[in-house]
């Protein structure tokens, strides 16, 4: 995902060989005590071996021995409304970021803004849910990690996900009803209660717990810290290891 380009290694030739010349120059100052023949030596120096540390790091570019590809793959979150899904995978990403991996963050929130017209009954939740997998897959098979945070209650829409990716990992955050409920600051639960939402994922409407999840994080057990260590750790073993 990473490479090194041609200015960034002009420039560490530059900063190497400004310190190596003036060492160099030092040495036969003392050695000889003519300043203008040090200068000399120096200045020869530095053009010669810049152009050739230059070369020798653009042929290394070239080897693919020592190299180590880090696959795209897409870390899919899911779980009950008001599980804790973005806050986690807000977390994750940025762990990410820092590492300097080359990663996208979609949630929900920000994705049904561009399908202003998706309602919320189970066809068209799962619908909405599979052009978000597609829009995963792509990234993903451009070379991008991807972190997405949909509630994706039906397992149809998850399996469909799955299926267009060449790397999915899906968190599932198990809770309980009561448990988010509780968390929700929102009032979506009590909304959908008062029959103000139609279709609420664990009020009038199933939330099919995912079968076989890569991950599952016990979200009323563990901090959102302690869950990110968990995730990460995962995703070290078996997609950013190193050797």
């Amino acid at each position: 995902m990473q490479y090194e380009t041609k200015k960034r290694s002009m420039l560490k030739a530059i900063s190497w060989r400004t310190w190596a010349t003036i060492t160099t120059a030092v040495i036969v100052f003392i050695f000889t005590g003519e300043f203008a023949l040090a200068v000399t030596v120096g200045l020869l120096e530095v053009f010669a071996k810049m152009g050739l540390y230059f070369f020798h790091e653009r042929c290394w570019h070239r080897i693919s021995y020592g190299k180590k590809q880090i696959p795209a793959f897409v870390l899919w979150f899911t779980g009950l409304p008001a599980s804790g899904k973005k806050a986690l995978a807000d977390c994750v990403y940025q762990r990410l970021v820092d590492e300097k991996l080359k990663v996208e963050r979609l949630d929900g929130l920000d994705v049904r803004p561009l399908f202003p017209e998706t309602g919320f009954s189970p066809t068209e939740v799962n619908r909405h849910v599979k052009r978000a997998g597609h829009l995963c897959a792509m990234l993903e098979k451009n070379g991008v990690i991807v972190v997405a945070s949909f509630v994706s209650p039906y397992r149809e829409s998850r399996v469909f996900a799955r299926g267009l990716a060449t790397n999915f990992v899906e968190v599932y955050m198990k809770s309980t009803v009561a448990a988010c409920e509780q968390r929700d600051d929102r009032g979506h639960y009590l909304k959908a209660r008062n029959g103000e939402y139609q279709h609420f994922p664990g009020v009038d409407a199933v939330y099919d717990e995912p079968v076989n999840p890569e991950i599952t994080i016990e979200v009323d057990a563990v901090s959102v810290e302690a869950a990110a260590d968990q995730i990460v750790n995962y995703l070290r073993t078996h997609f950013l290891h190193n050797g």
